[in-house]
């Protein structure tokens, strides 16, 4: 049997309607999972779902909203979508309290980092400007800077290296790590790239894409085949 994995959906305000960039579905397929989208839900319903499910994917999308980290927006941060923002909050919190596997991505790094007391930069740009541009531009499958690996993190094994390449598409980051977070990755010009809640079978997040990259970059296939494997142990 094939693990079930739940995909936080996409959100497009201003149509009012849920979306999915296939290359998420494409890699947890490729990976061994089946996906499946989520609608947006009240907590016992979302609860009733994932408890058929084996995995959260927690994917990318609009900026979290600074208030959830008690900061004032500026005028560069992006758009944000309170309905998401309460949605990912269910599904982290299931996650954590049903010690449930979730991978997060770009996004889901930020809101788990934050949820967890972390804070962010709402623009690097502006805020981290010793830094470089985190946007690359198309296509997002290629390397546009390195990470650090984290010594005795697991990450080295799945990559075969203590520093990737990896591809980049965010303007926000994590600024202050929660402290219940450790890190995993640093980008190489100091921006936490991917952390893990420890103590948990599988909770981890990665500010990279993944799912635009695998079908390039082995490692990438690797970590998101480390997350369905995760799922596959709960089965």
């Amino acid at each position: 049997m094939k693990p079930v994995i739940a995909v936080a959906p996409l959100f497009d305000n201003s149509k009012d309607s849920y979306w999915m960039l296939p290359g998420y579905f494409e890699v947890v397929a490729a990976c061994g999972g089946i996906p499946i989208m989520l609608q947006m839900s009240d907590a016992g319903d979302a609860r009733e779902i994932l408890g058929k499910c084996n995995g959260i994917l927690l994917t990318g999308g609009q900026d979290v909203d600074p208030a959830l980290y008690g900061e004032e927006r500026i005028p560069e941060c992006g758009e944000t979508c309170k309905p998401l923002d309460e949605f990912d909050k269910i599904l982290v919190d299931y996650a954590i309290e049903e010690d449930f596997p979730l991978l997060g991505v770009c996004r889901g790094a930020q809101f788990l980092n934050v949820h967890l007391g972390g804070t962010l930069y709402q623009d690097l740009m502006t805020q981290h400007a010793e830094g470089h541009n985190h946007v690359m531009p198309k296509p997002y499958d290629a390397e546009w800077h390195t990470v650090k690996l984290s010594e005795g993190s697991d990450l080295r094994e799945i990559f075969g290296t203590d520093e990737p390449g990896v591809n980049s598409r965010h303007h926000q980051g994590i600024k202050d790590l929660s402290p219940q977070l450790e890190c995993e990755a640093v980008s190489d010009d100091g921006i936490v790239e991917a952390i893990r809640l420890p103590g948990k079978r599988y909770i981890r997040a990665v500010q990279w894409h993944p799912e635009h990259s695998w079908k390039k970059d082995a490692r990438q296939k690797g970590l998101v085949q480390s997350f369905i494997s995760a799922c596959m142990a709960g089965k």
